[in-house]
C-alpha cells in the first residue's frame, strides 16, 4: 500500500510556505506537522470520492463529508471504487497502514489524499479537511456564493494521548437524546474520543435497569430543586426527572461509535448513592427511617452499605451495563464517600474487624477491590476518581485525577494508568470570565488561558512514570447548568483548549492558539454553538492594596486586540486611554474597558467598581 501512496505523492507540485489569499490554516486541535503549499483544490459537484474496494467503513466515513456538502453546498459527491493505477482528480481515502487514529492529509491542485491505518484515522483526517474548508461548511443552510476551496498543504498527524475525554453530568440536570447527539458531534469535530456519561447520583438515577425498575420509576425524580447555591434554602417546588431507556442507550452508543467516540458509563459507588437508596433502603446501613432523592447539591452521608445485598444489587446493575456499553472501561465513581454511616453501622464495624482492616478508608478500598474483581471477571476494567486511592488502590484500577494533581501523580508512581481531569484546571463548571458579570457557577474563575496553558503531565514524574498518564478530560458538572444552552456556554471554547492538550504533540503557543481559535469560532457560530464570547471581552481584575486603592490589571484573549479604558464611567472609544500596564484607582473611580482592533470595538464593554 505504501507503493500506491507514493505513486500519488510523486505527482504533487513543488511546495512553498505561503497560504493562498483569503485562506487561513487554523485547525483545532493543532496538527503535529503542517506545511502550506501554493494553490488550492476546489470541491465541486463533479468531484468524485475514491475509496478502496470493499471498504464499507470508509464509505461511511466519506458520507460525513457528503452530509456537510448536502446542507451547505446543495450537492453530494459520488463515491467510487479507487483505480490507483492512474489516479485522477478527486478525493482519495487510502489505507497506508498508519498507526491507529493517525492520518496524513495532502491537498494538491488535482486531488486530496487522506492516508489512514484505521477508520478512526480516516475520520480524523476528514475532520481536518472540513476545517480547511470555508467555515460555512458547518452551516445548517445553503451557503450561496461560497467556493469550496481547500488550501494546498501537507499534514502528518497523530494523537498525543489515547484517551481524550469530555464528561457530562446528566443527573443534577437531565438532557435529552438530541442534545447528547449534538454534544458528541461537537466532541468528534475536535477529535475527542471518550464520552464519560455520569448516570447515577444523589439527585437522580438516569439509567433503566430492568431488574430494578424502581430506579427509574422513582429514583429518576426529585420533588424539587434548590434555586441558587446549595446554601440558599430556596426551592422551585417543581419535580425534576428523566431517564434513558436501554433502547436509547443502544442508539446513542451506536451513534457515538460511528463518530469514533467510546461512551464510558459511570455508576457511582459507594457514595453519591442516595437516589438508589431512596428506592431500595436495604442497600443502606439502615440508620434512618426514611430516604429521599436529594433536592440540593453537595455530599450526603447516606452511602451504600458493604453487605451482600448491596453487592448483589451492584453486580446485577453492572451486568446490564455491560450488555449496553461495549466499552471495556467503566467508571465506578468512588469520590466523596462520607464514612459517618459506616462508623455508626454495626455491620460495617464488625466487617472491619473480621477482615482485619485498619479503618473505614480501608473498608472503602476493600469495597472497590471486591467490585473490581467482579468487573474484571466480566472482561471489563474500572476507572474511578482519585479517592479510590484512599486505603489502598485496587490492583488493576485506573485513576481519574480530579483533586488537583496529587492523586494522578501517586497513581502514576504506582504504575496505574491515569486520566488527568484536575479541578479547577479542567472543570468547565467554573466561571470563565469575571464572576461579577457572569451567571452563577461553581467557583473560579478558570479562564481559557488557564486551561490552555495547563500541562497535564506533571513535571515531577520520571519519563517512565509519565507513560502512565494516558489522557485528559474536561468535566461538566451541571448544578448550575439546567439547559443545553448553558452547557454549551460553559464548555466552549474552553474545551477547545483541553482537546488540543489531548491531541497535539506541539509545544504550547498561546498566541498561535488564539489566532487559530478566533477563526475557529466562525465554525462554532455556523454550528449554532452558544459558546461564551469572553474571548473578545476585557477581563478586569482588582488586586487589594490599601483600604483606599486597588491595583487594576486588564487582559483580553483575542489576538491583535488593544484595550481602551476610562475611569469616569464613560463608554470607551478607540481614542480612550490605552491599557499598557497595571494602574491604581481610588474608591470613587469605575473602570470601564473595551477591546479594539483596527479602530473598531470587538466584544462587549465591561466595567468594574471598587
Amino acid at each position: 500500500m505504501r507503493k500506491i501512496v507514493s505513486i500519488i505523492a510523486a505527482i504533487a507540485l513543488a511546495v512553498s510556505c505561503t497560504a493562498p489569499a483569503g485562506q487561513e490554516i487554523s485547525v483545532i486541535p493543532r496538527p503535529a506537522h503542517l506545511q502550506v503549499d501554493e494553490g488550492d483544490f476546489t470541491i465541486k459537484k463533479s468531484t468524485p470520492i475514491f475509496v478502496e474496494a470493499g471498504n464499507d467503513e470508509i464509505v461511511r466515513v466519506a458520507g460525513f463529508l457528503n452530509r456537510r456538502l448536502r446542507t451547505a453546498a446543495g450537492f453530494e459527491l459520488e463515491i467510487r471504487e479507487a483505480d490507483l493505477s492512474s489516479p485522477g482528480k478527486g478525493i482519495y481515502f487510502l489505507d497506508a497502514g498508519l498507526p491507529s487514529e493517525s492520518y496524513e492529509l495532502r491537498v494538491e491542485p488535482e486531488r486530496i489524499v487522506i492516508d489512514y491505518g484505521d477508520g478512526a484515522g480516516a475520520f480524523y483526517g476528514l475532520q481536518t479537511l472540513l476545517q480547511l474548508l470555508p467555515v460555512e461548511i458547518f452551516a445548517d443552510r445553503k451557503a450561496f456564493g461560497t467556493d469550496w476551496r481547500v488550501p494546498c498543504c501537507q499534514i502528518e498527524d497523530a494523537p498525543r494521548f489515547p484517551y481524550r475525554g469530555m464528561h457530562l453530568d446528566c443527573c443534577l440536570h437531565f438532557f435529552d437524546m438530541d442534545f447528547l447527539k449534538r454534544y458528541i458531534d461537537i466532541m468528534a469535530l475536535h477529535k475527542v474520543n471518550r464520552f464519560h456519561w455520569h448516570l447515577t447520583e444523589d439527585q437522580g438515577w438516569r439509567l433503566e435497569i430492568k431488574k430494578y425498575p424502581l430506579l427509574t420509576e422513582k429514583g429518576q425524580w426529585r420533588k424539587e430543586t434548590v434555586i441558587g447555591s446549595l446554601k440558599s434554602g430556596v426551592y422551585d417546588g417543581t419535580p425534576h426527572g428523566g431517564y434513558y431507556s436501554q433502547d436509547e442507550v443502544r442508539e446513542l452508543v451506536k451513534y457515538a461509535a460511528e463518530r469514533y467516540v467510546t461512551i464510558i458509563p459511570e455508576i457511582e459507588m459507594p457514595g453519591h448513592a442516595l437516589a438508589a437508596i431512596s428506592c431500595y433502603p436495604e442497600l443502606s446501613c439502615g440508620l434512618e427511617d426514611h430516604y429521599e432523592t436529594a433536592t440540593k447539591w453537595g455530599v450526603f452521608k447516606q452511602v451504600f452499605c458493604p453487605k451482600e445485598e448491596t453487592f448483589k444489587f451492584l453486580e446485577d446493575v453492572m451486568d446490564e451495563v455491560f450488555e449496553l456499553f461495549p466499552s471495556k472501561l467503566v467508571h465506578i465513581g468512588g469520590d466523596e464517600c462520607p464514612k459517618a454511616s459506616w462508623k455508626q453501622c454495626e455491620h460495617c464495624q464488625k466487617l472491619i474487624k473480621q477482615l482485619g482492616l485498619k479503618d473505614e478508608f480501608e473498608l472503602q478500598s476493600w469495597f472497590i477491590t471486591r467490585m473490581e474483581k467482579y468487573i474484571n471477571s466480566k472482561g471489563h476494567e474500572i476507572i474511578g476518581w482519585d479517592e479510590i486511592l484512599q486505603g489502598g488502590l485496587a490492583p488493576n484500577a485506573k485513576v481519574m485525577s480530579w483533586l488537583g494533581e496529587e492523586g494522578g501523580i501517586k497513581a502514576a508512581q504506582q504504575h496505574h494508568e491515569v486520566v488527568m481531569a484536575p479541578y479547577p484546571k479542567y472543570y468547565l463548571d467554573y466561571w470563565q470570565a469575571d464572576p461579577d458579570s457572569e451567571p452563577l457557577a461553581m467557583d473560579g474563575p478558570t479562564t481559557l488561558r488557564t486551561m490552555y496553558e495547563y500541562e497535564p503531565v506533571p513535571a515531577v514524574l520520571t519519563p517512565e512514570e509519565a507513560r502512565y498518564i494516558i489522557g485528559v478530560e474536561g468535566c461538566v458538572w451541571t448544578e448550575y447548568m439546567p439547559t443545553p444552552a448553558r452547557v454549551e456556554y460553559m464548555a466552549w471554547p474552553r474545551m477547545c483548549a483541553i482537546a488540543e492538550a489531548g491531541w497535539t504533540t506541539c509545544p504550547k503557543d498561546w498566541e498561535g492558539f488564539t489566532r487559530r481559535l478566533e477563526h475557529h469560532l466562525g465554525r462554532l457560530d455556523n454550528l449554532g454553538v452558544g459558546y461564551c464570547d469572553a474571548f473578545h471581552n476585557p477581563f478586569i481584575e482588582f488586586h487589594k492594596d490599601t483600604p483606599y486603592d486597588m491595583v487594576v490589571t486588564i487582559s483580553v484573549d483575542a489576538p491583535g486586540a488593544e484595550i481602551r479604558y476610562t475611569l469616569d464611567g464613560s463608554e470607551p472609544t478607540a481614542s480612550s486611554q490605552l491599557y499598557e500596564m497595571p494602574f491604581v484607582i481610588n474608591r470613587q473611580q469605575r473602570v470601564t474597558a473595551a477591546a479594539f482592533r483596527d479602530g473598531k470595538q470587538i466584544g462587549q464593554t465591561k466595567y468594574k467598581s471598587f
